[in-house]
């Protein structure tokens, strides 16, 4: 297996964790807790003594809301196309356990959260990464450059949209170019669709979609959480969803993973799913002010290139004269006590930009900006 890159998130975060006097914007995590109501859904399960295992694919209930909800917003989802998961994270993982195997090619559009580049690696497999672009108008996509890369040697492709860090989104075009050309090669395409519902730039209230334009029987696989949009980063909850061909090794797969996610968490979800979308809502538009209101400000501070992102929950900027982000980061956290992510942890094309999570209060991303703006004026981000 090939060495793995490590967090640097997480290193950074070490340097802070236990300071009460540190504003820690690292992690992509909401600051609220999950809503009352789907809490209350996982305590009368547990209240009735569901505590046993169950089926690997999830439980019915579950599964018919997952289908049903993919629907409304996609294509028609059968059912038995939908697999519940311990955490989208699990579902990335058993994505390319399926799929991906020695010396296989991958290709990743990056930068990008580090999980999906390294997914590969542990399954001993070659990553191949396509670079974003950054300019006055933000992230963009070469695609062309990206199609370039997807050979016809490549087994599959790994798209995150809306992205983490940038907040990129693949437009609906791309997505029709991208997915002609892995029919016609032979190529899985996995996509991370976790943010799909913190999607601020089109009339829909959801990112485009290749389960929107797929055929059932296509190769794609799309992974998703109930970790952002429902606030529910703790229960590890996740769902895929696949081609019937490939469901009966995605079973065995979850059976020597994890056999099943607990029934408790599963009711949660079903909650979350069928009385969830009010709250979906509430939190998209109070995302939407945060990311104008931190856009806004860094833009005011000299040095700064920010640019709004369209989905996700990140600001990730570039700090003229920063050219170790994980140098930077550390500093910020001992001396401005201040913790952000660095753009080096998302990989080489990463350096020199800045990670910052804005689901938060106001006066707590207003109170991490000033912070932000006196160490820059101090000229300790350049020592």
């Amino acid at each position: 297996m090939t060495a793995l890159f490590g967090s640097q998130i997480r290193e950074v975060a070490n340097a802070g964790l236990g300071d009460r006097d540190v504003l820690a914007f690292w992690f992509g995590e909401p600051d609220q807790v999950t809503p009352a109501f789907i809490r209350e859904a996982a305590v009368r399960s547990l209240a009735h003594g569901e505590t046993f295992y169950t089926h690997n694919f999830g439980i019915p209930e579950l599964r018919g809301a997952i289908a049903r909800y993919a629907s409304s917003l996609h294509a028609p989802v059968s059912d038995d196309r939908v697999a519940v998961t311990a955490s989208g994270m699990s579902a990335l993982m058993l994505a390319a356990q399926a799929i991906v195997g020695p010396q296989d090619r991958v290709v990743a559009v990056t930068p990008l959260w580090p999980n999906l580049t390294e997914i590969p690696k542990i399954l001993s497999g070659e990553v191949v990464r396509v670079p974003l672009e950054f300019g006055r108008s933000g992230w963009t996509l070469d695609a062309d450059r990206l199609l370039a890369a997807l050979t016809p040697a490549t087994r599959a492709v790994m798209i995150n949209s809306p992205n983490n860090p940038t907040g990129w989104t693949i437009d609906a075009a791309t997505q029709q170019a991208v997915l002609a050309h892995c029919r016609r090669h032979g190529i899985w395409i996995i996509a991370d669709d976790v943010y799909e519902r913190l999607y601020y730039a089109g009339e829909r209230a959801v990112a485009p979609s290749l389960l929107s334009i797929a055929d059932p029987a296509e190769r794609l696989i799309s992974t998703n959480s109930f970790s952002k949009a429902w606030l529910m980063t703790g229960w590890r909850l996740g769902w895929m969803i696949a081609p019937e061909a490939l469901m009966n090794d995605l079973g065995k797969l979850i059976e020597y993973n994890t056999s099943c996610s607990p029934v408790f968490v599963q009711r949660a979800g079903v909650t979350a799913m069928l009385d969830g979308e009010a709250s979906v809502a509430r939190t998209r538009e109070r995302l939407r002010h945060a990311r104008d209101l931190l856009v806004s400000r860094l833009a005011e501070i000299d040095g700064v290139e920010v640019a709004s992102p369209p989905g996700a929950m990140y600001a990730f900027f570039r700090v003229d004269g920063v050219r170790d982000s994980l140098d930077f980061c550390k500093r910020l956290v001992a001396q401005a006590k201040l913790g952000l992510a660095p753009g080096s942890a998302f990989g080489p094309e990463g350096d020199g930009f800045v990670r910052w999570c804005f689901a938060a209060e106001d006066a707590r991303l207003l109170e991490g900006v000033q912070r932000f703006a006196r160490f820059l004026e101090s000229g300790r981000a350049r020592s």
